[in-house]
């Protein structure tokens, strides 16, 4: 106990750095966007320790929790999060609704095949039925992999 305590003494700034790098690299790993601000705290706390601010071991504690609390709760309370049952932002897929495309396989029963996005996907035709080659669609949702489309 007594190395740890001659290593902080003589590193503080690397030990709150190194905090900060390790909840960092959880949260990045997880994405759960809880460790985020502590991770940024201890990071605000290595730079006090930087700066030859001698407040002690149990000040810079205190610091940490303090700025991960306020961190915390403000931006939970302030930043915008999305709804849960809504769709990612980051799915490319998304971006082909509202995209016109070509029908590849004849629509039978609702379900074929359509060239869309400069990809060729499984596509459900939004009102069921059949449907020729050739015949031009666009995408009006995505289900799962599939695509629903509604001819032009």
């Amino acid at each position: 106990m007594a190395d740890i305590a001659q290593l902080y003494a003589a590193h503080a700034f690397w030990v709150w750095l190194a905090l900060g790098a390790v909840l960092l690299g959880v949260e990045a790993a997880t994405g759960s966007g809880w460790l985020l601000w502590p991770a940024a705290s201890a990071g605000v706390v290595a730079v006090i320790s930087l700066l030859g601010m001698h407040i002690g071991a149990l000040g810079e504690v205190a610091i940490f929790a303090g700025l991960t609390l306020i961190t915390t709760f403000v931006a939970r309370r302030y930043l915008v999060h999305s709804p849960k049952g809504q769709p990612d932002i980051n799915d490319p897929n998304l971006r082909l609704v509202g995209k016109k495309g070509q029908t590849t396989a004849a629509f039978v029963k609702g379900h074929g095949r359509a060239y869309v996005g400069n990809a060729e996907w499984q596509a459900d035709l939004e009102s069921g039925g059949d449907l020729a080659v050739g015949v031009q669609v666009i995408v009006t949702a995505i289900e799962g992999s599939r695509l629903v489309v509604r001819p032009t």
